[in-house]
């Protein structure tokens, strides 16, 4: 009987530290959760209004410069050499940079030119040879809302590493959240996958299912929406193209140019021309030059379309003796008949010969690149309109899941203090935790920076001052 009673006591002991593990660990992480949430609540709601104008770009573009993109349709176009040249004698000081030409019967053709260092696009009716009028490209609209939402803005380098960290925190927001919504003991549907919705009683426990259910339902979504957005972040981004790169190629690994024999400069493709995500940090091959005159544009369309380049393509004009034509189709430039992602290219062109010195299509991109750029491409809405109203859903979803919880934040709050969650009791029962965040901390790099900042503030400066430790809790 001593041994059963002994057993019986080691058995209670067993579950009332379990039982204290995971209270302590619940805190942990609704602190994390916590913190995290209020700290960037407000960044988040601005990238999803940002991000939710930007979504819209081609039909807001369309309407706002519809004078520029639109002519009235002709018999017979002229060459693009004969519209380009109309362009030098409008602008003789200006150097040619690029071409769009006109995809539609009724669209005009854009002619990008360089006049005392700003970047400007020429519009051409593609009948007559007509200027129909001009664009700074820094000017556009959508321009202003895309470097608001990508920080450039308002904050340059900081400015993007500030998105970067947001979107880094709102990840772990989302693993944070699953945990603490998982349901355990709860077996009812309603307040764990069904909100307990009561219009005329919109207390805390109202506020708790719009933002647990709502981010439930569109976690998996949310999830791969920021980290197609991360794809173009300056940390984070680098660290996934140095991984992507290598396998982005043919299946073997190799780069698609490697089987053609022409020099290659050490300059990335993204400094030439805004290519699709996956061609971006791509070197530039070389021309070579021969004393030979350099190809038209003309000649360079035929090439298109004898590699078939949809419709709604650009072309980077060559730069220097040893430049290239650069042929590059981005979808999400395309509007109307928006083509869908696989339709993406990038052929670099010797400016004497005409020959194709690499080809990077869909059918080039490994496995992995082709999911980023799905990725990408439904982060911006590239598959109709209706995939643009899901993500304008999923961002008011973001906006609701924020909102909600700042009120239910609110509603708890003592007066005169932050509110935050208690400490756990047992510190040392999460070395669990700490090896989750040196993780975290190495696969986010700035989120390892903001964590070790905010070690350094509470270590250093809040534990030393009573009213800052007594108001954070």
């Amino acid at each position: 009987m001593e041994f059963e009673r002994i057993d019986a006591v080691a058995k209670d002991s067993k579950a009332f530290t379990d039982k204290q593990t995971k209270a302590s660990l619940y805190k942990t992480v609704w602190r994390w959760h916590f913190y995290a949430g209020i700290f960037f609540a407000p960044l988040i709601i601005f990238l999803s209004i940002t991000g939710g104008i930007y979504l819209f770009k081609p039909q807001i573009e369309n309407y706002m410069y519809h004078d520029l993109y639109y002519v009235q349709q002709g018999q017979q176009k002229i060459s693009s050499t004969e519209q380009i040249h109309e362009v030098k004698k409008n602008y003789p000081h200006a150097k040619i940079t690029g071409f769009t030409p006109s995809f539609a019967p009724d669209r005009s053709s854009e002619v990008e030119i360089m006049v005392n260092g700003e970047s400007i696009s020429v519009f051409v009716n593609p009948y007559n040879g007509d200027i129909i009028g001009k664009l700074n490209e820094n000017a556009r609209f959508m321009a202003w809302v895309k470097d608001l939402h990508n920080g450039e803005l308002w904050g340059g380098t900081i400015g993007n590493w500030l998105v970067e960290l947001s979107a880094c925190w709102f990840i772990i927001l989302i693993i944070t959240g699953v945990y603490l919504w998982w349901p355990r003991n709860r077996k009812s549907l309603f307040g764990t996958l069904i909100p307990r919705i009561n219009l005329s009683k919109r207390n805390r426990t109202f506020w708790r299912d719009m933002h647990a259910v709502t981010a439930i339902w569109l976690s998996l979504f949310i999830v791969v929406q920021l980290f197609s957005g991360l794809m173009w972040s300056g940390v984070w981004g680098s660290m996934a193209h140095r991984i992507v790169d290598p396998i982005s190629g043919n299946p073997e690994g190799d780069q698609p140019w490697e089987k053609y024999a022409f020099p290659k400069s050490t300059i990335p493709t993204k400094e030439i021309a805004d290519v699709p995500w996956a061609a971006e940090n791509l070197p530039v091959p070389e021309s070579s030059p021969n004393g030979v005159k350099t190809i038209s544009v003309d000649k360079v369309m035929q090439i298109a379309e004898k590699n078939n380049v949809q419709p709604g393509y650009r072309i980077a004009f060559p730069d220097g003796e040893t430049g290239v034509y650069t042929i590059f189709l981005d979808p999400a430039d395309v509007y109307p008949n928006r083509p869908l992602p696989w339709a993406q290219q990038t052929l670099h062109i010797d400016q004497y010969s005409g020959k194709v010195l690499a080809k990077f299509a869909w059918s080039d991109y490994g496995a992995l690149g082709k999911l980023i750029s799905l990725g990408i491409a439904f982060h911006q809405g590239e598959f109709g309109f209706i995939s643009q109203l899901f993500m304008l859903a999923l961002t008011i979803g973001i906006i609701m899941i924020v909102v909600s919880s700042v009120i239910m934040w609110w509603k708890r709050k003592p007066k005169g203090k932050l509110g935050a969650p208690a400490l756990p009791e047992n510190f040392k029962m999460l070395k669990g935790v700490a090896v989750i965040v040196i993780v975290l901390g190495l696969f986010f790099p700035l989120v390892g920076a903001s964590l070790l900042i905010v070690w350094v503030l509470d270590y250093f400066v809040i534990k030393r001052i009573p009213i800052a430790k007594q108001w954070i809790g």
